[in-house]
């Protein structure tokens, strides 16, 4: 996948080359440079997002490339596990968040709903806020569920080797700006919105009863609750590109 984006790109530069001196080349960079300027805005007006994208996506190339043993001792040793909570919490909480969890399992998914879904809530809350609800959900979501891995194992309902379990992934974040995204939206979208956040998020915890899935029910409601939070601070934003269609309004 990553390849063939590589691909693209130099090809459309190597295209936009040729245009200088090929008139079919310069008709095909002239149909297509609308898109262009469009994908190009997108990305712009979503940075935090895009660098996030980027960051995770490099570090599945390592886990894709990178000897097992090195990638299983990196993942264990940087998830937020009960052992690690309790040293490390900081470093801990900060690394995790790098990592696709199953040795990158997902990815492509991932990167869609965070290429389209989070880009678009970032585009609307702002860089600052978006940043602060994926914090939320990726922080308060680990350490709730990282406290009710505790009381498990303390009641004697999960085994003690939970607390060195492995627990890492950019899931929460992803939840987190969903959760902000839906927020916002409005008629079918909203309804569409919750049903695939019900769908993804709340029956798991239902079917399967795993920690992880219960983690992301917590990481979702505490993304939901710093997204209401910063609209009380100020309303949403108008995004750059919609700007000139909505005269009279300013961004926050």
């Amino acid at each position: 996948m990553i390849t063939g984006v590589l691909v693209l790109v130099l090809g459309w530069y190597g295209l936009r080359g040729l245009a200088r001196g090929w008139e079919r080349a310069a008709h095909l960079v002239g149909l297509l440079s609308p898109y262009t300027r469009r994908l190009h805005a997108w990305v712009l007006a979503a940075p935090a997002t895009f660098a996030y994208v980027a960051v995770f996506t490099s570090s599945t190339l390592l886990q894709k490339t990178g000897p097992p043993g090195l990638v299983r001792l990196l993942t264990t040793t940087q998830s937020t596990n009960l052992a690690h909570l309790g040293t490390r919490p900081l470093v801990v909480l900060a690394d995790s968040a790098l990592w696709v969890a199953d040795k990158g399992s997902g990815l492509l998914f991932y990167i869609a709903v965070f290429a389209t879904v989070v880009a678009w809530a970032e585009q609307r809350y702002g860089t600052p806020r978006i940043v602060v609800i994926a914090l939320c959900g990726h922080v308060f979501g680990s350490l709730l569920t990282a406290f009710v891995e505790w009381h498990a194992i303390r009641a004697g309902r999960a085994p003690a080797r939970l607390a060195y379990a492995t627990d890492v992934g950019v899931s929460y974040v992803m939840v987190a700006g969903c959760a902000a995204a839906v927020v916002l939206m409005r008629g079918r979208w909203r309804v569409a919105g919750a049903v695939a956040l019900g769908v993804g998020i709340v029956l798991p915890v239902f079917v399967t009863h795993t920690i992880w899935d219960l983690g992301h029910l917590l990481a979702t409601l505490c993304g939901l609750t710093a997204a209401l939070f910063a609209l009380r601070l100020a309303p949403p934003r108008v995004p750059p590109s919609l700007e000139p269609c909505l005269p009279g309004r300013t961004g926050t």
